[in-house]
């Protein structure tokens, strides 16, 4: 078998290192949530509408998707540890220049920047606990990176209304900024070379589908991910009109979705270094399980609580699994394999919302939430029935 990338296999515990990408993590999705909270305030103060303001959300979405494969044939075997400096640097400069923009266009194109540097960011980053680390303990840093991304919409979103209401929206990317350098300086500091022996070539990315395990995942994944979103885009809505909780609460009912999601980070990664495969199971289960309670029980708000509690300790599990079983399904093409793991994660999420969207204008919220749940039962079935698992990353490869 012809081994398109060769990365190195671990050699210390660089726990150091692993916590620089965590927070750039955490900074990265700071700055991809942010404009939500921002987004009245710069369309008043740029004098554009807010569905044009919204581009700033969606649009390094899907540029993420395009520059995750790209990028990572692009660097071919350039230093990885360069590599994240550079994307770091990226980063500081489009929240830089979003900070000073003069007119929305600008703003526009520090966004664009924006998500070019967050797609090649998780096409590296993901896989750097296999790395950085020893392999018993690579769950746990993978769980770490992971909670990095929980803490950034935790705090990208209210930081943004915050900073936004208090201080203005070029304080709030004042603020990004700041956080930026902070991560830049920390990934310089403790992140070692991180050579590679081999460069992605761009049929590599298509090596992703050379296994059966690497196949099943791509499509589990998919289903899983719009139909998570495909409902919870449009949670706030259904808890205003169907729970009746008022605007405050909704807000602390998010936020505490978001922490309960950083104690499933955490779950996730210490299950799946058992099991990768029941946990990515369990995961997509209890993901189903609430929202098929939600439009029987949304009336009652304890029942209500219970199931938000349920549903985001899941999905706070859910991408450390599936991360856990794309690297072990695809180790022969690793970046190549994160590369479009990453890109079919932000397609799965801009179409989830898509389709949720048509169905709660169609045919309503709870027809929204069934949909989920459809796809949901349908994924887990992909991963029950089809049999097998990948192998560990300690498992010897076969041809």
């Amino acid at each position: 078998m012809t081994q398109a990338t060769s990365i190195e296999p671990p050699r210390t515990r660089n726990w150091l290192a692993v916590v620089s990408v965590a927070l750039s993590a955490t900074v990265f999705c700071t700055t991809e949530f942010l404009p939500v909270g921002l987004l009245r305030y710069i369309s008043q103060g740029l004098h554009v509408s807010d569905g044009a303001a919204g581009i700033m959300v969606s649009a390094p979405g899907l540029l993420a998707a395009i520059a995750a494969p790209l990028l990572t044939v692009a660097v071919g075997r350039f230093d990885r540890r360069r590599v994240l400096l550079g994307l770091g640097l990226l980063l500081v400069i489009s929240n830089l220049l979003a900070m000073l923009a003069p007119n929305f266009a600008i703003l526009v194109v520090a966004r664009a920047l924006f998500g070019f540097a967050i797609g090649g960011f998780w096409a590296i980053s993901v896989g750097l606990g296999a790395r950085l680390v020893q392999q018993e303990h690579v769950g746990q840093a993978t769980s770490l990176i992971f909670a990095g991304v929980s803490l950034g919409m935790l705090i990208g979103g209210p930081a943004g209304a915050l900073i936004g209401e208090l201080a203005g929206w070029r304080a709030a990317f004042g603020a990004a900024l700041a956080l930026s350098i902070a991560a830049l300086l920390a990934q310089w500091v403790s992140l070692p070379s991180l050579h590679v022996s081999h460069r992605v070539a761009a049929r590599d990315l298509l090596g992703i589908f050379g296994t059966r395990a690497a196949r099943i995942g791509l499509i589990a994944m998919t289903l899983v991910l719009c139909g998570q979103f495909a409902t919870y885009t449009y949670i706030t809505p259904f808890l205003a009109t169907v729970s009746g909780f008022g605007g405050k609460v909704i807000s602390s009912l998010l936020l505490g979705y978001t922490v309960v999601g950083l104690a499933g980070n955490f779950i996730g990664g210490s299950a799946a270094q058992r099991n990768v495969k029941t946990t990515l199971i369990a995961s997509i289960l209890f993901i189903a399980v609430p929202l098929a309670m939600l439009p029987v029980l949304g009336a009652s708000r304890p029942s209500v609580l219970v199931a938000l509690a349920v549903w985001g300790t899941a999905y706070g599990a859910l991408p450390v699994a599936l991360q856990m079983w794309m690297a072990q399904a695809t180790r022969e093409v690793r970046e190549g394999g994160m590369a479009l793991f990453v890109a079919n994660f932000q397609i799965s999420i801009a179409l989830g919302s898509f389709l949720g969207g048509r169905i709660v204008d169609g045919f309503g919220l709870f027809n929204a939430m069934f949909f989920g749940v459809g796809l949901a039962v349908v994924s887990i079935l992909t991963l029950a029935l089809t049999g097998g698992r990948p192998r560990r990353i300690d498992e010897p490869a076969t041809c």
